[in-house]
């Protein structure tokens, strides 16, 4: 029986989370669909004992393909590794400090033999390190029918969506080095597909907030995204990208990138005026023809940005900030029910071009 889906599981750091991961790769699958899955685990030279952690469970339990690396090479690389190894008619990137919920994996295969899409995207829920699951704030975008520009608004990482593989190929889309090496990834994963499918159903657990996670780290590496983002401005440019989407991608990346600015996790205070300052430059660089900052308060900050004004931006993120203080004692955040995670909804799917 030939293989419709290959699961790549970069691993690095996570001895402490990776057999809940590998474990819930394959749970509850019948024999028959067991058979249409093969799990790459690349181990990226990991410091700790997750190699010889990934040993012994293939030898357990047989079903797992083990791939050493003789140098940590970042998350980016060690996912283009497992690619290079994988049979399977499409693949699904995993990160191995997060988990599948049950029924996941049976989902996605029906839906991809049902639709047969170059590209497959699925809902999520974040997971807090208290085990609180909560709904991510883009998840309504997977709701109605099937559209570009709206889907690109989805959080821009790899372990939501299933690719074709050889539409990877045929596209030549790999993952670049370095940090947010989703960016000229996923976007063009999207644009570039002819045939985009929804799974509006929760098929993925992302942990959030663990220590030695890249987003809960203050590093100067965060610097890192603008090369990222110049890159997939170089790709939407050379394959001739319509003028609205490219509006729509210039939006969603000022909107990241202040994201990142403000989040005290990743960009040290001291910091965060550098920060800011190569947001407006990579703004005067790849600001497109006929661009308007949204509205509301984000349509502020995009224009504080395009003014190059940080002492106005600091201004107003502090108010934001005291005002935020101020209402945490009464208003909480809402959380999903972990008895039940998200129900499959009813979608269309259809071709893009």
């Amino acid at each position: 029986m030939d293989v419709l889906l290959t699961v790549v599981v970069p691993v690095y750091a996570v001895e402490g989370y990776l057999y809940q991961c590998l474990e819930s790769l394959r749970a509850g699958l019948t024999a028959e669909e067991n058979a249409l899955v093969e799990v790459i685990a690349v181990d990226d030279a990991s410091p700790d004992a997750c190699g010889a952690m990934l040993d012994g469970y293939a030898a357990r339990h047989g079903d797992l393909r083990v791939l050493h690396l003789p140098g940590n090479v970042g998350l980016g690389p060690a996912r283009n590794a497992g690619l290079a190894e994988a049979r399977g008619a499409y693949v699904w990137f995993v990160d191995s400090d997060d988990w599948l919920p049950s029924g996941s994996v049976r989902a996605v295969l029906e839906r991809l033999r049902e639709t047969e899409p170059d590209v497959l995207l699925v809902d999520h829920l974040r997971v807090h390190e208290n085990g609180r699951l909560q709904t991510d704030a883009s998840s309504p975008l997977l709701a109605g029918p099937v559209d570009l520009a709206r889907l690109l608004g989805v959080q821009h990482t790899a372990w939501n969506r299933v690719m074709r593989r050889e539409f990877l190929a045929e596209h030549e889309l790999r993952f670049p080095a370095g940090w947010y090496e989703d960016v000229p990834f996923s976007n063009p994963v999207l644009i570039a597909a002819e045939r985009l499918d929804v799974l509006n159903r929760v098929c993925y657990h992302y942990r959030v907030g663990r220590f030695g996670a890249i987003t809960a780290t203050r590093s100067d590496r965060h610097f890192e995204a603008f090369e990222q983002w110049d890159r997939l401005h170089a790709w939407l440019a050379a394959a001739g990208v319509a003028p609205a989407l490219r509006v729509r991608m210039f939006s969603l990346m000022i909107s990241h990138l202040l994201v990142v600015a403000g989040n005290e996790s990743r960009v040290h205070p001291s910091r965060r005026r550098a920060y800011f300052r190569r947001i407006a430059a990579l703004y005067r660089r790849h600001r497109p023809a006929g661009y308007l900052p949204p509205a509301g308060t984000p349509g502020l900050k995009h224009r504080l940005v395009a003014a190059n004004s940080y002492t106005m931006y600091a201004a107003l993120r502090t108010g934001y900030r005291v005002a935020g203080l101020r209402r945490r004692p009464t208003e909480r955040t809402p959380a999903v029910s972990p008895e039940v995670p998200a129900p499959p909804r009813a979608v269309q799917s259809a071709s893009l071009r």
